[in-house]
C-alpha cells in the first residue's frame, strides 16, 4: 500500500462482513481485497463507515477491522481510509491513534450527533481534537446530515480550516445540497481539497461531458454484478480536474 500516493480512482465504501452469530468475519477480508482489485479494479477503500455500520460496532470491532483492511491490502490497495468518528471525542481519538500507527492513508470523522455542535467552530474544535492526534494522516470530514442533524454549510466550515487542521484534505459530502456542494467546489480553485459525493440518486445530475476530467468514489461490494459495477465506471470520471468525487453510501 502506498499511503501518499494521490487519491483517484474508484472507492469502496466497504460492508462489514459477518458470521452468522453476528461476529465480523476476518476471514474474508482477504477475498473481499482481491475481489475488488482483481474483478473491479478498485484500489482504494473507506472502512467503517455507514456502509460498514462502522457506528454500531464496537471499538475493538473497529480496530480489528481497521487492522485487517490494512494487512490485508498492503501492496495491493493504495488508500485504505478509516472512518474514525464516534459519539465519545475519546473514543473518537483513540481510534484515530490507531489509524494512524497501523498505517492508514487517511482518517475520516462523522460529527457528534447526540449532543451536537451548535455552529462551524463547535464542529472545528471536535474535528480538531481528533484530527491532532494523528498528525502525520490526511484527514476528511465525513458530512452526512441526515444522519447526523448537523446541517452546518460545508462551504462555510471550508473558510481557514487549513490553520486548524493542518492535515485537513476534504470531505465525503453526503448531503442533497447541491448548492452547497456546488459554492465549496468553486471554493476549490486551487484543488487542495477532494470532495467525495455520496449520494447515489444524484450522480447523474452531474452529467457525463468533461468524463475525461473526473474521477470518482463509488462503493463496490462483493457479490456486486459487473453490470452494476460498469455502469457507475460509466459516471466515475468526474471532476479529476476540480477533484470532486463520486461515493455511493
Amino acid at each position: 500500500m502506498t499511503p501518499r500516493k494521490n487519491l483517484e480512482g474508484l472507492v469502496a465504501a466497504t460492508v462489514t462482513p459477518m458470521t452468522p452469530d453476528g461476529q465480523i468475519n476476518l476471514s474474508v477480508i482477504h477475498q473481499y481485497v482481491d475481489y475488488l482489485v482483481s474483478e473491479q479494479n478498485v484500489k482504494n477503500v473507506f472502512v467503517n463507515g455507514t456502509t460498514g455500520e462502522g457506528l454500531s460496532l464496537s471499538i475493538q470491532e473497529r480496530k480489528q477491522l481497521a487492522e485487517e483492511w490494512i494487512c490485508q491490502g498492503k501492496n495491493k490497495l493504495d488508500h485504505v481510509i478509516i472512518h474514525v468518528g464516534a459519539l465519545s471525542l475519546p473514543e473518537s481519538q483513540e481510534l484515530a491513534r490507531h489509524a494512524a500507527a497501523i498505517g492508514a492513508s487517511g482518517i475520516a470523522v462523522i460529527a457528534p450527533f447526540f449532543f451536537k455542535p451548535t455552529n462551524k467552530d463547535e464542529l472545528i474544535a471536535f474535528l480538531q481534537k481528533v484530527a491532532s492526534e494523528a498528525p502525520a494522516v490526511p484527514f476528511y470530514y465525513y458530512h452526512i446530515p441526515h444522519l447526523t442533524g448537523v446541517k452546518i454549510r460545508v462551504e462555510e466550515l471550508l473558510d481557514g480550516i487549513k490553520k486548524q487542521i493542518p492535515t485537513f484534505q476534504g470531505v465525503k459530502f453526503s448531503d442533497t445540497d447541491l448548492l452547497d456542494l456546488a459554492q465549496c467546489i468553486s471554493k476549490n480553485e486551487s484543488k487542495q481539497f477532494a470532495f467525495l459525493y455520496g449520494v447515489d440518486e444524484y450522480i447523474q445530475l452531474f452529467g457525463t461531458k468533461n468524463q475525461s476530467d473526473v474521477a470518482s468514489l463509488c462503493k463496490a461490494r462483493p457479490c456486486i454484478s459487473t453490470e452494476v459495477s460498469g455502469s457507475h465506471w460509466g459516471i466515475s470520471q468526474l471532476c479529476h480536474q476540480t477533484r470532486f468525487w463520486c461515493c455511493t453510501d
